[in-house]
C-alpha cells in the first residue's frame, strides 16, 4: 500500500535547493505522481518552474523508510511557486486542481497526510492580520473535501534569512506570519508546527538551499511521527544527512540511476552494458 502526502503550497514546498549540493535519495519504496502514474521519485520532485529543484519531500520521505519497512511512501505535488493565500482559496484554481489531483491518488493510496508550506508572498502589506482565517478557511475545505476530517496538516514557519536580501527583502513581516502559523498549529486539531530556525538561503535571500531543505524534511517527518510540533532544530540533523549518502542501493535502484546516466549522455551504451554486468553480478 501506498501511503500518499498532498504537498501544497510555495516554492519553498516545491523546492529551489540547487539539485547538485547534496547527495541523491534513490529509494524505490518513494514514489511520486507525475502524468497520472506512480513512479520512482526523483528530484526535483515539482516541476512548477524550470528552477525546481531540492524540496523538504526527499528527506521526509528518507526518514519516513527508516521508520515504516513495509508500505511504501507517495508524494502528490502540487505547490506553486510565489503563489499568495489568496490563491489557495477554495474557489481558486491552485485548491480545485490539487484537490483533483489527491482524490486522484487516492484511487490507489491512502492519503497519509498534508504538508504546507506557504507565507513569504504575504510577509507584505499587512497581510498577515487576515493569514489565520483565510487559512483556516482553506485547510477545513481540504478536509471537507477530501472526506479526511483528522488528517494530520504540517505546517512549516518561515526562515531568518527573510527580509534582508535578494528577492526576500520585500518579505518584512515574516516573523508576524510565523507567529499566525505557530497559533495555527497550536491551536487547531491534528496540526504541527515546523520550526525553520537555523535554515540558510540560495543567494536570491528568499529559497531554502539545498541542506536546510533536507533538514527542514526530517523536521517535518519528527512533527508528523510524534505528532507533536517541533519548536527546535533537531539534534541529530548532521547524522541523519550521513544517513542518505551511506545508504545501500538495491539492484532495481542502481540499475535506475544507471539508466538515468545514459538517458542523460552521461554514460554511452557500451559503459552501460559494461556496468549492467557488474551490477548483475553482485
Amino acid at each position: 500500500m501506498i501511503q500518499s502526502f498532498l504537498l501544497i503550497g510555495q516554492s519553498n514546498m516545491a523546492g529551489r535547493g540547487f539539485i547538485h549540493d547534496v547527495p541523491p535519495i534513490i529509494n524505490e519504496r518513494i514514489q511520486m505522481l507525475r502524468n497520472g502514474r506512480w513512479q520512482m521519485m526523483t528530484e526535483p520532485i515539482h516541476y512548477d518552474r524550470p528552477v525546481a529543484g531540492i524540496s523538504l519531500a526527499g528527506s521526509f520521505a528518507d526518514a519516513w523508510c527508516r521508520k515504516n519497512q513495509e508500505d511504501m511512501i507517495g508524494f502528490i505535488p502540487c505547490a506553486e511557486g510565489g503563489s499568495t493565500l489568496d490563491e489557495w482559496a477554495p474557489d481558486q484554481t491552485l485548491f480545485q486542481h490539487a484537490i483533483m489531483e489527491a482524490k486522484f491518488a487516492m484511487q490507489t493510496s491512502k492519503l497519509t497526510g498534508i504538508l504546507w508550506h506557504q507565507g513569504e508572498s504575504d510577509s507584505m502589506n499587512g497581510n498577515y492580520k487576515v493569514y489565520y482565517n483565510k487559512l483556516l478557511s482553506i485547510m477545513d475545505a481540504f478536509r471537507k473535501e477530501l472526506n479526511a476530517p483528522d488528517i494530520p496538516l504540517i505546517i512549516g514557519g518561515l526562515g531568518d534569512f527573510l527580509g534582508k536580501d535578494g528577492f526576500g527583502k520585500g518579505c518584512t513581516e515574516y516573523t508576524f506570519i510565523n507567529q499566525q502559523l505557530q497559533k495555527f498549529a497550536l491551536e487547531q486539531d491534528n496540526c504541527f508546527f515546523v520550526t525553520a530556525a537555523g535554515l540558510t538561503s540560495n543567494p536570491d535571500g528568499i529559497h531554502m538551499d539545498a541542506i536546510s531543505q533536507r533538514k527542514f524534511g526530517f523536521r517535518y517527518f519528527e512533527a508528523f511521527s510524534n505528532k507533536q510540533h517541533v519548536m527546535e532544530p533537531l539534534t541529530n540533523e548532521d547524522e541523519l544527512l550521513n544517513l542518505i549518502s551511506s545508504r545501500t542501493y538495491s539492484k532495481a535502484e542502481m540499475i535506475y540511476m544507471k539508466i538515468m546516466d545514459l538517458s542523460l549522455g552521461k554514460i554511452s551504451y557500451e559503459e552501460f552494458q559494461l556496468q549492467l554486468v557488474q551490477i548483475n553480478k553482485e
